[in-house]
């Protein structure tokens, strides 16, 4: 694995500096924050590849700090949520998080979680300068500004939609299979996805095709998956 920087956050110290003995075991740099404010600031200071988050912290809360990471930056999120917080889950979730560890965690459930994150923060092309824009013959991504554009007009997507866009611009004439784009997507094993990703294929097409059924960019190879015609 190449070097990566995480920023652990987290008001008890104690959860800080376990966290940070099994990272620094991988070869892992961690810097940490004891709160929302605190976090926040070390960001705005360091190159950071990714962020566990507790949800419950004084002064700034993890729902909270999320929201105004996402304002900025597309690096992974993983919260840290008992278990009796499963709103604050969902709701970190539907903020902005990729994904979450209920406390208390296994140490190797924590690790694979954060390789498993880093290793789609690369492929997506965000890490190391992956943020130059993409033309593809009109259609525009910029991952900067986390914006699509279709010949200069602004398209409205959701999360997962620009994901999808995202991960399929960036991999132009590359095609992938329904289980994965869920995998790379929705970050979890693709257990029964093909209805909810044809779902999200379709309301993209309506976004960005002048005709959906006969579309220009979004492409189906039938029996293979979905690609981004160059």
């Amino acid at each position: 694995m190449d070097t990566f920087t995480i920023l652990v956050v987290d008001d008890e110290k104690e959860i800080r500096d376990a966290i940070e003995i099994y990272l620094k075991n991988e070869g892992i740099t961690v810097i940490q924050a004891k709160d929302g404010i605190d976090a926040l600031e070390k960001l705005h200071e360091q190159t950071i590849h990714l962020i566990i988050l507790d949800v419950m912290m004084p002064r700034l809360d993890g729902i909270a700090t999320t929201f105004k990471i996402r304002d900025k930056k597309n690096i992974p999120i993983i919260i840290l949520s008992a278990k009796s917080e499963d709103t604050d889950k969902i709701l970190g979730l539907q903020v902005g998080a990729d994904d979450y560890i209920t406390k208390p965690f296994n140490p190797l459930e924590l690790i694979a979680r954060v390789k498993s994150q880093l290793r789609r923060y690369v492929t997506l092309g965000t890490y190391e300068g992956g943020n130059s824009v993409i033309d593809l013959s009109g259609l525009t991504l910029d991952p900067e500004a986390k914006e699509l554009k279709v010949h200069g007009e602004v398209v409205k997507l959701t999360r997962i939609e620009y994901k999808i866009v995202e991960l399929l611009m960036r991999n132009a004439g590359r095609v992938f299979s329904i289980n994965d784009i869920y995998e790379r997507v929705w970050n979890e094993p693709s257990y029964n996805a093909e209805n909810t990703v044809a779902v999200h294929i379709r309301k993209i097409r309506e976004k960005i095709e002048i005709d959906p059924k006969n579309p220009r960019y979004l492409k189906v190879v039938w029996g293979v998956g979905y690609k981004m015609e160059k």
